[in-house]
């Protein structure tokens, strides 16, 4: 008889325990995302900050570079503009094609709104001349009046890319400025300069994530 009380207790405080758990499932409501983090560190380690919070924090720094027609590229050229930069080169055989594919496919979803723009470094400037990637861009059907493809001072390039875009993992761990540049990351620009996400541009639902946010900063716009 007490083999069965105890069974019927046990039984009784499994069933009490199951209960509860699918009654905080049902009242439990998963926040929707209607903000984006600032990403002020190359751990990327995501703060949500106020206005007033931003002053001094970090943001891409001035840079100047030439497109596939030869025009100058500046921060100016994306002021007031959402855009979405990466680093790349031509003759990349790996994971480049993957890149420039996914970055069409975000030209292609805002090939009518003017405020979203996409730019891609070049990390073979030595290689990647105004003629080769001008060469480039007709290949991958690229609409210079939304993405520019640029090259320049080697030097400037790979320091945007190590301190301004956080872009290059290996350089965090290894601190060497003599190592090659190559990274998978797509890195979301607000308005300001300022980072507000980062992705893996060879993997779709990623790129889906991207296009989200772009959404979710398209409103923060006065």
């Amino acid at each position: 008889m007490k083999k069965m009380r105890l069974f019927l207790s046990l039984f009784m405080s499994v069933i009490l325990v199951f209960s509860c758990k699918k009654q905080e499932d049902k009242t439990t409501v998963k926040p929707t995302v209607d903000k984006l983090p600032y990403f002020i560190a190359s751990d990327f380690t995501p703060q949500w900050l106020t206005v007033s919070d931003l002053e001094g924090k970090h943001k891409i720094p001035s840079f100047s570079f030439t497109n596939q027609n030869g025009d100058t590229i500046t921060n100016d050229t994306y002021k007031d503009k959402i855009y979405v930069a990466d680093f790349f080169f031509t003759i990349c055989p790996g994971i480049c094609p993957k890149l420039t594919k996914n970055m069409n496919l975000i030209q292609d979803t805002y090939k009518n709104d003017n405020d979203i723009k996409l730019l891609s470094h070049t990390v073979m400037p030595w290689h990647d001349s105004v003629p080769v990637l001008k060469e480039y861009a007709i290949k991958n059907t690229i609409d210079d009046r939304k993405w520019n493809l640029v090259t320049g001072d080697k030097e400037e390039i790979y320091t945007i890319a190590r301190k301004g875009y956080f872009a290059d993992e290996d350089f965090v761990k290894t601190q060497d400025e003599n190592s090659f540049i190559h990274t998978e990351n797509f890195i979301l620009v607000d308005t300001q300069g300022y980072i507000r996400g980062v992705y893996n541009g060879t993997i779709p639902i990623d790129v889906k994530r991207l296009i989200r946010h772009i959404e979710i900063l398209k409103k923060e716009r006065p």
